[in-house]
């Protein structure tokens, strides 16, 4: 469990709350707007109406205590920018700010920013690897060129283990996970032996992947 602090609670930083507190977390919000402080509320650890860009309500919530804070201002890039800069001053230990644009990322990273999130690029960039292939479930970028896919079993694998594939040293891909209907098994062993209906969770390398992707097809 986490103590976290979301600033600003449009869309994005509504969902982003609302999913923290559902995983257990301890989770702060502020923002400037009653209405959508009230609408989280109710779901949250604690609310707080107040502007962050005032140093005395940064100074007021204590962001030293919070593990991570989030600055989810999407209409107004200045302010994104002071608040993390607040936050940096204030001695918050980690602080990711949401941006949608490349040199808005550059900035807030310099200022104080340890991680910067582009939440519309990041799911267009998902959605159009998941749609480039009908054997393609799911797909997280990790970094720029590592990812973990949710791909078929290859028809030729069916019946094999990943030892007799020997699957990491010819397809330069981990096997982190399978799925069979709903349920989700993260224990997959070199002695496990493929079957025609279930789903398999690789990570690696995303031009690797992409080849196993092929295979598939």
């Amino acid at each position: 469990m986490q103590s976290v602090l979301v600033i600003g609670l449009g869309r994005f930083g509504r969902h982003l709350a609302l999913k923290l507190a559902e995983l257990g977390n301890e989770v702060m919000v502020v923002d400037k707007d009653e209405e959508a402080v009230n609408r989280v509320a109710p779901y949250v650890t604690s609310a707080h109406i107040g502007d962050c860009m005032d140093e005395q309500v940064i100074e007021s919530i204590g962001v030293r205590n919070f593990d991570v804070c989030f600055v989810c201002i999407s209409d107004n890039f200045q302010s994104s920018l002071e608040i993390t800069w607040q936050l940096k001053e204030a001695g918050a230990k980690e602080i990711v700010s949401k941006t949608d644009r490349e040199m808005h990322a550059k900035f807030l990273l310099q200022i104080g920013a340890h991680a910067v999130i582009h939440p519309e690029r990041d799911m267009a960039w998902r959605t159009a690897v998941k749609y480039s292939s009908n054997h393609i479930f799911d797909y997280i970028e990790l970094a720029p060129e590592y990812a973990i896919t949710e791909i078929d079993v290859p028809a030729n694998w069916v019946g094999q283990s990943i030892r007799d594939l020997k699957v990491r040293e010819k397809y330069k891909v981990n096997i982190i996970a399978t799925r069979i209907d709903d349920h989700v098994y993260p224990t997959v062993n070199a002695e496990h032996v493929f079957t025609s209906d279930e789903h398999l969770y690789i990570s690696g390398n995303q031009k690797d992947i992409m080849k196993l992707v092929e295979k598939v097809s």
